[in-house]
Parts: C-alpha cells; sequence; structure tokens
C-alpha cells in the first residue's frame, strides 16, 4: 500500500511520521474535490481521476450557470431614475421606472441616472460647507461696458431632462455647465454698465444669463435642463468700496432733490394755472363789458344821427348842452349871473382841496357815469346860454 492511498496513514516516505496536526495535501484536496463532482454527475472513481464528468453532467451545470446569468439580468428603476442600456458600450435604449432586464454583463452594462435630482454649480464663490461664501476672484471679477471692474457671483440649478444625451454626449457635464455659465456670464456682464448690474438690473441680467446657457447647453445636446439662476451677489471690488458707497450716497442725494423739486412743482404749478385761468376769465368779461359798452355807444349816436338829421340846430344845441353840462359838473366852479352882463366867477378853495383827497382816495379816475351837477347852477347856466341865444337872435334881426 502506498504512503498516500487511502488507509496509508498520511506516511511520506521522507518523514516516517504520521503527524495528525499537519495540514491536508494539494493532492488530496483536489481527489477529494474531484470525488464529490463525480458523485454528483454519476462518474469518476474514487481512486484516480476517472473518466471525468459524463456529458449529462456538464449539461445540467451548464444550464444551471446560463439560468444564473440570465437571472442577473433583472435590476430595478427607482421613480425619478431613468436606466441607460448600453451593449459593448454602445447605446441600446432607455428603460422607465420599475423592473426591467438586459441582457447580463458582459454583454450590457445598465447606467442608472437621477433625472429629478437638483444639481447646481457656483460661479465666482464657493459656498464652504455652511461658513459663508468665499470668493474665488479668478472667477468673479468681471469688467462692464463703461470699463468698471465688478464682483459677481452666480449659483445655476439644474436638472437632467434626456438622460441618453447626458450619459453620452459630453465627458464631464458639470464642468462643461459651468465654463458655458461664466462664458455667458461675462457676455452679458460686459454689454451692460456698471450702475444696470448693481442696481435695477439684476433681474434682467439673471433672465439673459438662464436664457443663453440653455441655448448653448441644447446645441452642445448635453441633456441638460436650467431650473433657475441666482444672482448671489453684485459688488465693487473691496478696494474701491468706500468710494463707491460715496457715489451711492450722491446718487441718493441727487434723487431726494429731484423728488423735493417734484413735490414743490407739483404744488406751484396748479395754483399757477389756477391763477392764469381766472386772469382769462376775468380778461373775457372785461372784453365783453366794452363791447357791450361800444355797442350801447354806437345804437345811441345812430339814434342822434337820426334826430340830428331831422333837426340840426336844435340837436346841435343840446349836444352842446349836455356837454357843457357834462364837463362843468366835474368841477366846482361856481357862476354867478349878474345884470351887467359879465358872470363872477367864484371859486371855493377848500373845497375844491378836500374833494381832490376824496377823489384821489376813493373815486376812479376816470368815469363813464355822467355827473349830475346841482340843479342851481344848471338852470343859471341854461338861463345864460338861452339869453346869449335871445341876445344873437336879436341883434339878427
Amino acid at each position: 500500500m502506498s504512503w498516500n492511498e487511502p488507509g496509508g496513514g498520511k506516511k511520506d516516505p521522507w518523514s516516517g511520521r504520521n503527524d495528525k496536526n499537519d495540514p491536508p495535501d494539494l493532492d488530496e484536496v483536489i481527489r477529494s474535490l474531484q470525488d464529490k463532482l463525480g458523485g454528483i454527475f454519476g462518474g469518476g472513481s474514487k481512486g484516480g481521476l476517472g473518466n471525468g464528468p459524463s456529458m449529462k453532467g456538464v449539461g445540467l451545470l451548464a444550464a444551471g450557470a446560463a439560468i444564473l446569468w440570465g437571472l442577473s439580468g433583472f435590476y430595478t428603476v427607482d421613480e425619478g431614475t431613468r436606466g441607460v442600456v448600453t451593449r459593448f458600450g454602445a447605446y441600446v435604449n432607455t428603460t422607465q421606472p420599475g423592473l426591467n432586464w438586459h441582457i447580463p454583463s458582459p454583454v450590457e452594462q445598465v447606467a442608472v441616472i437621477n433625472v429629478e435630482q437638483q444639481r447646481f454649480i457656483e460661479v465666482g464663490y464657493r459656498s464652504g460647507g455652511g461658513q459663508g461664501m468665499g470668493s474665488v476672484p479668478k472667477e468673479a471679477m468681471m469688467l462692464t461696458k463703461d470699463e468698471n471692474i465688478v464682483d459677481v457671483r452666480l449659483a445655476v440649478q439644474y436638472q437632467v431632462k434626456d438622460a441618453r444625451d447626458y450619459a453620452f454626449n459630453v465627458l464631464d457635464p458639470a464642468s462643461t455647465l459651468k465654463q458655458v455659465t461664466e462664458s455667458v456670464q461675462r457676455g452679458v456682464i460686459g454689454r451692460s454698465d456698471m450702475d444696470f448690474v448693481l442696481t435695477e438690473g439684476r433681474s434682467d441680467i439673471v433672465l439673459a444669463v438662464k436664457s443663453e446657457i440653455q441655448a448653448v447647453m441644447d446645441a452642445y445636446k448635453t441633456g441638460i435642463l436650467i431650473t433657475s439662476v441666482n444672482l448671489q451677489d453684485a459688488q465693487p471690488p473691496e478696494q474701491v468700496q468706500g468710494s463707491f458707497e460715496d457715489a451711492i450716497k450722491a446718487r441718493e442725494d441727487k434723487q431726494r432733490l429731484i423728488n423735493e423739486a417734484e413735490a414743490y412743482s407739483n404744488d406751484v404749478v396748479p395754483k399757477a394755472r389756477g391763477a392764469a385761468s381766472r386772469i382769462v376769465q376775468e380778461s373775457e368779461g372785461y372784453k365783453e363789458k366794452v363791447i357791450a359798452r361800444a355797442n350801447g355807444d354806437v345804437s345811441r349816436f345812430s339814434q342822434l344821427l337820426t334826430e340830428y338829421k331831422k333837426a340840426p340846430a336844435v340837436t346841435k344845441q343840446r349836444m352842446y348842452i349836455e356837454a357843457m353840462e357834462l364837463v362843468l359838473g366835474r368841477s366846482n366852479n361856481v357862476l354867478v349871473d349878474v345884470k351887467g352882463g359879465n358872470n363872477i366867477m367864484y371859486l371855493p378853495l377848500e373845497k375844491l382841496a378836500n374833494k381832490a383827497v376824496e377823489d384821489a382816495s376813493s373815486a376812479p379816475l376816470i368815469s363813464h357815469e355822467p355827473v349830475s351837477l346841482p340843479s342851481q347852477p344848471v338852470k343859471e347856466i341854461k338861463t345864460d346860454v338861452r339869453a346869449s341865444s335871445r341876445d344873437r337872435d336879436v341883434r339878427g334881426r
């Protein structure tokens, strides 16, 4: 019996020992494995390699392996994700959420991509894990249209809209998006003035940047959808921050003065317009009054002309008397008729002085209404005029 046959006691010809604690020999392990396989598939002897496994056993083994390999092709796609199936590296199809199957590896591979996750990139700063924003001057410093430098910090949120394009068309979609964002942002800022960027132009800048980024990413077929663009901060560099604050204060003072001037204008202009309207209305009233008076004078003179044509001498005499009555009625001269034929003029100086003071203080300078003379002087004047007329008539005869 050889030393390595069953029952040989595991004695080798070199040591002559029988140590039960020694590790099993490699040949013995191989032989034991062969015996077990032979028992399963019905072939082979326990004492040697024998004739190997039968064809039936090999078929069963291959069938079992094929079943296990096929079962390994089942996979689950979660909600909000898509499965991109490739065959030897080439795109095959995109699977929807649920249980799916593909030809197992190494023939086909599946890459599961989340299409609902909100991803983001930062340009000009880094969030720093909740410890504030750390500036990245190389990305943040930008030149405006009026040749000023501003520090702009931008955040872009995006998600995957096409899993195939996202997986195959661009090697690093996030890096590509960041480079495109920085380029577009510099272009938009370069077309704007500094005041526009720092004040009222923020919303317009955000809309322009978002639109241009989406256009570029669609042209590259990256499969990315830009959901939002946030302008985190826009300010001048720290070196000129003080001067810029002074400029802002001056601009605010200017606006305040403009507002005060507009308020004063809104208060004064309506009053001036009201006064002008009142003056115009008074002028229109005066105009109508003068026209009416003139029309009345015309009517009176027309009537007088008619009477003059009928009796010229009488009309002329009456006009003369009325004129003298009007003229002499405005003075305080007193005419006294005496028998000698010479009239004596009596001037009451005290009354004249008092009358002048009263006229200057109360009476209008020009009166369009006739002033009535006292009855006695008028009668004396009329008597004197009639007497003179009679004398002329007597002389004429």
